[in-house]
């Protein structure tokens, strides 16, 4: 089940989600240039490395330094391989734009950034002794996610199911595809905690706790529809609503 399309219109320019896509491309364009060795220590130097943090956060090291923070945020912007960016930067470009129209360009890069950084410490909490660099936008794009579900959860998603080679074509709303999503990153990421031998790679809980950040706090920073122009009856998208409903 993959989705393909949002029913949810926005009124302007998406520029940040935009300008959040071009960032990671080039981001990754130039990991491309790097030999193996260079692009190993930019991952290990920006990515989010768990290990690093043990005793940190409770006062053991004098408390975190700016540098101990910013892979917090550097870790978003780095990704593993073209299949990792082109998935995660069309999630993005599926559901971004129509929560940055309702935030604001502002708010909206604070909410990604701020729901990136909860899911890298989400990350931390589940995984504190790990070594490997945890890499990759999705857990701020869980946080997206998280937030259109809550406004807009009888909002319908365009999905596409191959059977064999025939793809077929659903519209199902948004709480069933995104609530599914979230259910398989909490069972995943549960079995990674209980069976940690079978090495998970994907970091569920940074997807978990990026969801919830973006689910509670999404809602939180909607503007007044004081400071922009409300829709039109007529500005729907496929035949829905400007709530994505039929």
């Amino acid at each position: 089940m993959f989705p393909i399309r949002s029913a949810v219109p926005y009124r302007y320019a998406p520029v940040v989600t935009w300008a959040v896509i071009v960032a990671n491309c080039v981001v990754f364009l130039a990991q491309t240039s790097l030999d193996p060795a260079d692009l190993q220590a930019l991952v290990y130097a920006f990515g989010l490395v768990s290990a690093r943090y043990l005793g940190l956060f409770s006062g053991g090291s004098g408390g975190p330094r700016l540098d101990d923070l910013l892979p917090f945020f550097t870790m978003m912007f780095l990704h593993g391989g073209w299949l990792h960016l082109i998935f995660n930067m069309w999630f993005l470009w599926l559901f971004g734009p129509a929560i940055e129209d309702r935030l604001g360009s502002g708010r909206y890069l604070f909410f990604y950034l701020f729901c990136g950084a909860v899911a890298s410490f989400a990350h931390i909490l589940a995984n504190p002794a790990s070594t490997e660099p945890a890499i990759g936008a999705s857990g701020a794009i869980a946080g997206v996610l998280g937030c259109y579900m809550r406004l807009f959860p009888l909002a319908r998603v365009v999905v596409v199911v191959p059977i064999i080679f025939i793809p077929l074509f659903f519209e199902i709303h948004a709480f069933v595809f995104v609530g599914f999503w979230f259910l398989v990153q909490v069972l995943q990421g549960t079995a990674s905690l209980a069976l940690p031998a079978a090495g998970e790679s994907v970091a569920r809980w940074a997807h978990v706790g990026g969801f919830l950040a973006g689910f509670v706090l999404g809602p939180l920073l909607l503007r007044s529809e004081r400071y922009y122009r409300p829709y039109y009856a007529d500005e729907g998208v496929l035949g829905f609503d400007p709530m994505g409903r039929r």
